[in-house]
């Protein structure tokens, strides 16, 4: 059996698929990705191997510079690799067309990032509205389900606010709003508690994180927020365009089991 996106891109859910008997979603293999700048040759992923299982959230850490956004925007078809393929179920990015590159970004995958890139001018509702009326959604009917997913993140009754006159919190809660609109199978956050203090960080993680779980998703997030991080179930630091898994973090999880294959993990069961 396979799952169908609007975009053609099935993710089959046989136990002779593409690995989903052990729930794989998405794969990178051998990814790198070079910048040229001058004479100069910067390289931020080298040769990453990465396999997210359906359901995990994965925190990726690390120094700013070292290529987690750039990963993210490998993963989401943002960006296209010079090395390497990145796998949505059986099918490799590379390998779509264009139009269907377009439904992939819009349907099957959710970014969100540290900057919320809401319009200021338009409402909430009409910012979240935005991913359904690119894919023909009648106005009334995606103004109605933006309706439902600002309740959902908290802002019931915010809809009609212009979203630059929004708190800086409130308004990452729109931009995950939008993110969700579509009902993606995939997650990705760049930062998305950087721009907040403390307290706000908190409660956008604690939002994200019940999201995750209630709407079944796989979520991966670039954060340098160590101890957010340590609450995902699994972490990995990228330095040096390499991804290893990052001491500091598991260390500072303590009682939690690690995976010897890669990284440090925590069952759902075991989340703080």
């Amino acid at each position: 059996m396979s799952s169908q996106t609007a975009t053609g891109v099935a993710l089959d859910e046989s136990p002779n698929g593409t690995g989903q008997s052990s729930g794989q979603v998405l794969r990178a293999a051998g990814l790198r990705k070079v910048f040229v700048s001058g004479h100069q040759q910067i390289t931020p992923l080298d040769a990453i191997d990465l396999t997210i299982d359906r359901g995990e959230m994965i925190a990726i850490v690390g120094p700013s510079g070292t290529g987690k956004s750039t990963l993210l925007h490998l993963l989401a078809a943002l960006d296209t690799p010079t090395n390497g393929e990145v796998y949505f179920g059986a099918k490799s990015l590379r390998s779509l067309a264009e139009v269907e590159l377009a439904g992939y970004r819009n349907k099957s995958v959710g970014f969100v990032w540290q900057r919320h890139h809401l319009l200021p001018d338009f409402t909430a509702a009409e910012n979240v509205a935005m991913p359904l009326l690119v894919e023909g959604q009648a106005l009334g009917q995606a103004l109605r389900v933006a309706g439902d997913w600002l309740a959902e993140v908290g802002l019931a009754g915010r809809a009609e606010q212009r979203a630059g006159e929004l708190s800086g919190g409130e308004q990452q809660r729109v931009a995950i709003a939008r993110a969700l609109v579509n009902e993606p199978v995939l997650l990705l956050a760049d930062e998305p508690t950087g721009d907040l203090d403390e307290r706000s960080a908190e409660a956008i993680f604690d939002l994200i994180e019940r999201l995750h779980r209630s709407h079944h998703l796989t979520s991966i997030l670039a954060t340098h927020n160590l101890s957010l991080a340590k609450r995902t179930d699994r972490v990995l630091a990228l330095e040096h365009g390499k991804l290893a898994p990052s001491a500091e973090v598991l260390a500072g999880a303590a009682g939690h089991a690690a995976r010897p294959a890669s990284i440090g993990v925590r069952t759902p069961g075991e989340r703080g």
